[in-house]
């Protein structure tokens, strides 16, 4: 993969795995995500890696108990025998949802900030900021307030963040985008540019849904992308060269996890 070293250090990096379990976005419902847990659990293998595609959080009414799942799921995985995934073989995605929600808590720099709170209410960031005990009348009024209240609304909701045990990690060690070094695969939240250097799509991954549909054949050295989000609702979609896993969990619709093999080929799928 091409990119500068900066760059690679966004992505996380699946090695010597021979299987990949790649959840797809979750948004906030921890009980479809206990379930699939459990199923997964019961199928996995020692030398399998866990993808989550992003969009943990968000439209949801449990994001705390869906990030504390994932929490306790990675313990499971990680110290239970014979499951013994390596640390670095178990990677959560920045999804839509915790794009959005990492740029709320920076607000402040925003030349727009009361533009930019209704956009993010209308993608569903509200269920999260209730979670942490925040609502969008007190943002907005800080909004009005200027850059020091935002600043300030923004303090105060980093510290009922770090209230959760291991919920400020969490979304320190999100990743960009995740691979399986040379075996090709690609997994990512909702969208690719396929005219660019998948190491320099930035927003790409989060915003760029209908260039991953444009995505026929091979990009980036990779035979297959995986994306856990349609912001369209397509369900699930197998392509030439992409997968979408996405069954509408959190909107009413099923959680979907693909096992896939190193080389992209599909060896189980588990469904809450």
């Amino acid at each position: 993969m091409d990119g500068s070293a900066s760059d690679l250090q966004k992505f996380g990096v699946l090695r010597s795995v021979e299987r990949v379990w790649a959840i797809a976005a979750i948004r906030g419902d921890a009980d479809r995500l206990t379930a699939v847990h459990r199923k997964i659990a019961d199928a996995f293998q020692p030398g399998d890696g866990i993808v989550y595609l992003g969009d943990v959080i968000g439209f949801g009414n449990a994001i705390i108990a869906s990030i504390d799942e994932v929490l306790r799921f990675r313990r499971t995985v990680m110290a239970t025998p014979p499951l013994r995934c390596r640390s670095e073989n178990f990677i959560v995605l920045r999804g839509r949802q915790e794009e959005m929600w990492r740029k709320l808590l920076q607000l402040q720099l925003a030349p727009n900030p009361g533009e930019v709170i209704d956009w993010m209410s209308e993608r569903g960031i509200d269920p999260t900021l209730r979670a942490y005990g925040g609502n969008l009348g007190q943002l907005r009024l800080a909004a009005r307030e200027g850059p020091v209240a935002l600043a300030r609304w923004s303090q105060n909701i980093k510290h009922q963040i770090a209230s959760y045990p291991g919920h400020s990690a969490f979304y320190t060690c999100l990743r960009r985008a995740a691979h399986n070094g040379d075996h090709g695969l690609l997994f990512v939240n909702c969208g690719l540019d396929p005219d660019r250097p998948v190491a320099s799509q930035s927003d790409s991954f989060w915003w760029d849904a209908r260039g991953f549909q444009r995505i026929t054949a091979p990009v980036g050295g990779f035979h297959r992308v995986v994306r856990g989000s349609d912001p369209e609702r397509g369900g699930w979609h197998e392509g030439p060269a992409t997968l979408t896993v996405d069954g509408g969990c959190g909107l009413g619709g099923a959680l979907h996890a693909a096992c896939l093999t190193a080389t992209g080929e599909i060896a189980d799928v588990v469904t809450a």
